[in-house]
Parts: structure tokens; C-alpha cells; sequence
């Protein structure tokens, strides 16, 4: 049977991005560095070291490393005593490299005794990230979340309670499964996990504020590896607290599977309005640079239309037409030259970061693509003439030829950044 084709006018329209939800704002600072956390604010890309935390100088390497990729916030692992007492080092390396991006102590087990016994740590970190599921059992877990939340009010640090169904609290989730059990229309296991991840999120933060830490220092996160899972736990999170939201799917894989999967959950709730911060928990590859998975958080953003971070490259896939691979060369090296451009533009360019480029292949969409976008260049596909003619805001400029055409290219649109984003320009 054919699918009838409805007319145009008779198509729903294109669903619109949804304003942000409303949200306390949380403010992480370090220094003259204030990363604002929901309210208003944008949507902030965080990312976390996989160094030993003892080791201070690789530590925070790598924090300058992933600051540099444009992560707005790291998170550090503090597991041991060697770890806490590197804490202090850490920062004051990175003071002295002149990073001021705020530091997460991510604490697990032992966060109550550490953050006491090494008041240095509690006071450079920025925020602490507390998992309730990992304070401890019964009482003395709740006096372990106690203390924490203690130190937190005393050096008034901000708390991300962050829940993970790979650690979630087994008495809360056993009591909630026994009282599912009873019910006459009992949900499936799968609907009381999520359920107990929101009710163990809210319930921490709740303790929280009457342990007398502000609502307005407490962020929530509620980490799972599946799709659906996360789309459903974050909608009930939001519909249920006004708590600023940290998302990310947890464990998501390597390369382009944890790509994928981070993309989907993030882009629907985005979309929605539902996040604050976002984290892309990519296992690298070896050797592959730990700024893989901000570089991905950065582009989920932009491509959703939520931030500008660096000029964005259109290039066509390539077809039968351009059996040359010199679009394809130029396309990575533009991308790759505007990364690296970007630090020496951000400060006296304000603006360029929304900047597109088109590096296209051959006539058949190459002359609009590259109208459409600021500057683009549309290069010869196989057959047609040796020469590829630029625009510049929509206007056909020169057309290049010979062998220094990427050269050639990128000095246009060297000189047309600092032309068009001139800060005086913009004032």
C-alpha cells in the first residue's frame, strides 16, 4: 500500500526548542573564574581527568589541557589520603598556568573522612560531587552524608549529589521494590530503578538543605547508561525540583557508540529545555586525547543551536562527482586550523565562534552551500574546470586556481575575521 502524501500546509508544524526550564542558579568559582550554573545561564560543558590525583603535575596538565578544550568546569577524582594531599598542589599548578577553571572533587566511600582530615582540599576545591549511594548503610551512612554536607556549608562550596544506577542506595531501592511488591498494579523492575534514582536524588538534596546547606548550592545528576532511561529519569527529575541539572549518560562507550548514544539522550532533553551542565563520558581510545569528549559536548551544543564555541565546517560527503579527495583534505584542515585559530581569536574576534564555512565539492551543490554559509569555497568535481570560486556573504569574490588553493583560502578567511569581528566593529 503507498503512504499518502500529505500536502504541505497540512504537515504539523516544526517543533520549536523549548525555553530552559526554571531552575535555581548555582554559582562554581575559582579566582576571578564564576562558571553560573542554570538560571539563565548557558548550558556549561564539564569534563573529568583520568589521571591519578596523586600525581599533581598530571594531574593538572591535564586539567589545562581539557580548560584549554574548553571544558568549564573538571572534576577530579579524590579517592585516598594521597589524593586530598595533592589537591592543594593541584591548584596552585594550575594558578601558577594561569587556569582558573573550578575544580570537582568527585568523592566516593571515604569523601566524609577525607574532606575533614584535609581541610586544604575541602577549601580548593570548587564543588564537591557526592554520591548517596556510596556514603555508607543506615545511620552511619547518614552521618557520613552529614559531615559532608557540613564542610560544604563551612567552606560554602556548592554539592552536586550525583546518583548512578551502578551505585544506587540498595536499602532505598530494596524498600521501594518491597513496596512496589504490594501495590494491586505493581510497576516492572525497570520502572522502580528510575524511580528510586529520582527519589534518591531529590531526598539527598532535601537532607541537604535541612543539614543547612542553600538550595541554591546544590546541583543533581542521575547517571544511567541507557537512552531511554536517561530521557526518563531527567523529564521526572524536572517536573519533580527546581535543582539546576547535570547531564550525561554514564559508561557510554568508545568512539562513535558512545558518540551516538551521548547524542541522542543529551539532544532530546536539551531540546526540551531539561539540563545545565552536560558531560560526555567517552572511554578514549588509547592514546586519544582526553578533549575528545569536550570537543563532543561543545558540538552537540552548537549544532542544536544552544551555544557557539568555533566556527562550524559544512562539507558534502562526496559522491561519484569528486573522486578527488582534495575537498576532503581541506575540509579537515580548515576544521582543524580554525580549532586551533580559536585562543588567538576569542579575545580580539568577539562573535567568531558562529562563523560558518563551507568546503564543498563540486557545482552540483557547492555554488549555494557556499552562498548560504559567512565564507565558502566551492572546489572542482571530477570533469569540471580546475578552478574554485570563493563568496563571502553570499557574493561571489575571486576564484582560486593552481596549487596553493587551501593556503590561499584560509588567509581569505583569516582576513575576513579580523575584518568582520573587529570588537570595535561590534560596539
Amino acid at each position: 500500500m503507498n503512504r499518502r502524501v500529505e500536502p504541505l500546509d497540512c504537515l504539523p508544524p516544526v517543533a520549536q526548542t523549548n525555553p530552559r526550564r526554571r531552575t535555581r542558579q548555582v554559582a562554581v568559582s575559582w579566582g576571578n573564574c564564576i562558571a553560573h550554573i542554570g538560571g539563565s545561564a548557558p548550558v556549561l560543558v564539564q569534563s573529568m581527568t583520568n589521571t591519578d590525583t596523586a600525581d599533581a603535575i598530571a594531574t593538572a596538565i591535564q586539567v589545562k589541557q581539557l580548560a584549554q578544550a574548553g571544558s568549564e568546569i573538571v572534576r577530579i577524582t579524590v579517592n585516598s589520603p594521597e589524593a586530598a594531599a595533592e589537591v592543594v598542589p593541584i591548584r596552585e599548578q594550575l594558578d601558577k598556568m594561569g587556569v582558573d577553571v573550578p575544580l570537582v572533587g568527585d568523592f566516593h566511600y571515604n569523601g566524609h573522612k577525607l574532606l575533614t582530615q584535609f581541610p586544604g582540599c575541602a577549601q580548593a576545591l570548587s564543588k564537591y560531587r557526592i554520591n548517596p549511594g556510596n556514603v555508607g548503610r543506615g545511620v552511619k551512612g547518614g552521618d557520613n552524608f552529614a559531615q559532608m554536607i557540613e564542610v560544604a556549608c563551612r567552606y560554602r562550596k556548592p554539592v552536586r549529589i550525583g546518583v548512578n544506577w551502578g551505585s544506587l542506595d540498595q536499602e532505598l531501592l530494596a524498600k521501594m521494590m518491597d513496596e512496589n511488591a504490594r501495590r494491586t498494579d505493581p510497576r516492572d523492575a525497570r520502572g522502580v530503578l528510575r524511580e528510586a534514582l529520582v527519589e534518591s536524588a531529590i531526598a539527598s538534596a532535601q537532607r541537604a538543605e535541612e543539614l543547612g546547606l542553600a538550595g541554591d548550592m546544590i546541583c543533581l545528576s542521575a547517571k544511567v547508561s541507557g537512552v531511554q532511561d536517561l530521557i526518563a529519569v531527567y523529564r521526572e527529575l524536572s517536573r519533580r525540583c527546581e535543582y539546576p541539572l547535570h547531564l550525561g549518560l554514564t559508561e557510554a562507550g568508545m568512539g562513535s557508540k558512545g558518540i551516538v548514544a551521548s547524542t541522542a539522550a543529551l539532544s532530546v532533553l536539551l531540546q526540551e529545555g531539561i539540563g545545565d551542565t552536560i558531560r560526555i563520558s567517552l572511554t578514549p581510545a588509547p592514546g586519544e586525547s582526553r578533549s575528545t569528549e569536550v570537543q563532543v559536548a561543545q558540538e552537540i551544543l552548537q549544532t542544536i543551536g544552544l551555544r557557539a564555541f568555533t566556527p562550524m565546517v559544512i562539507a558534502c560527503p562526496g559522491c561519484g562527482r569528486t573522486t578527488s579527495t582534495f575537498f576532503q583534505e581541506l575540509a579537515n584542515d580548515i576544521q582543524s586550523w580554525l580549532r586551533v585559530q580559536m585562543p588567538i581569536w576569542r579575545a580580539d574576534h568577539p562573535g567568531v565562534e558562529a562563523m560558518s564555512v563551507a568546503v564543498m565539492g563540486c557545482v552540483v551543490n557547492g555554488p549555494g552551500e557556499s552562498k548560504h554559509a559567512n565564507i565558502g569555497i566551492s572546489l572542482p568535481g571530477s570533469g569540471e574546470a580546475p578552478v574554485a570560486p570563493v563568496f563571502v556573504d553570499g557574493v561571489r569574490t575571486v576564484t582560486l586556481k593552481g596549487d596553493h588553493i587551501a593556503a590561499e583560502f584560509q588567509q581569505i578567511v583569516d582576513q575576513y575575521v579580523r575584518r568582520t569581528y573587529c570588537a570595535a566593529a561590534l560596539h
